[in-house]
């Protein structure tokens, strides 16, 4: 990842006080601050980021502007790693999300090859090749918001984008979220299956299906459907 540092420095009284770095990212720079109100580009990128923390139950838009849920989803980002909770996204935000970020803008600890074990090109699906890449993009930095708040712990992803032909060699359903790109499966592994449910609920996914709801005996699957619609009556949901 390339970061490029532009040390400001500040004189007062004879002394030579050096402010916080600017950063450009590989991925994609910040230039300004950001907050309630403000629209564009910057805050639609910035919304991708902290998608994962809408609240219990709830669901950010990525319109690019920035409303008072963008606020309340920044607050919490910035909480969860203990930074000034202001919902203002300034220096130390984006410092943390250049940090979280890798130069294909995809968070640190998960990959697009990673939520597509079908093909290459992403194509195939039921919507465009460049739509069911930019839905698993939002996917993972939720899945980067979940993997924090679980303790920094590996989650195992088994399914992610399926074209028309993978999802029927799957046996998936005919209108299967996977075949947008915007679902995803989670196996066992630090965390059970109940808790990988149970704690999607925090991260803005709408569907959550695991163990109770029939075929989900062995993955928790999350999606980004229209409505909300939980279903893993062994995990309490």
């Amino acid at each position: 990842m390339v970061r490029i540092l532009l040390p400001l420095a500040l004189a007062l009284g004879g002394l030579v006080v050096v402010t916080a770095p600017a950063q450009a990212d590989g991925c994609f720079t910040w230039n300004r601050t950001l907050s309630q109100g403000a629209t564009g580009e910057d805050v639609r990128q910035l919304q991708i980021r902290v998608s994962g923390y809408p609240g219990y139950g709830a669901v950010i838009g990525i319109d690019g502007s920035y409303g008072p849920a963008t606020k309340a989803a920044v607050t919490r980002f910035q909480q969860a790693y203990g930074l000034a909770a202001d919902g203002v996204a300034g220096t130390a935000t984006f410092s943390k999300l250049y940090a979280l970020q890798d130069d294909d803008c995809t968070p640190v600890n998960f990959t697009y090859a990673e939520l597509n074990h079908c093909n290459s090109t992403w194509a195939g699906g039921k919507v465009s090749a460049a739509q069911a890449k930019a839905n698993a993009l939002v996917s993972m930095w939720k899945l980067q918001a979940m993997r924090h708040a679980l303790g920094d712990q590996a989650i195992r992803v088994t399914s992610g984008f399926r074209s028309v032909a993978c999802n029927n060699s799957a046996g998936g359903a005919a209108d299967s979220r996977h075949l947008y790109g915007d679902a995803v499966d989670l196996g066992a592994g630090p965390h059970s299956l109940c808790k990988l449910a149970q704690q999607a609920r925090n991260h803005g996914f709408n569907g959550i299906l695991g163990p109770g709801y029939p075929g989900h005996s062995d993955h928790t699957h999350v999606d980004h459907r229209g409505s909300r619609f939980w279903s893993a009556s062994s995990c309490g949901i």
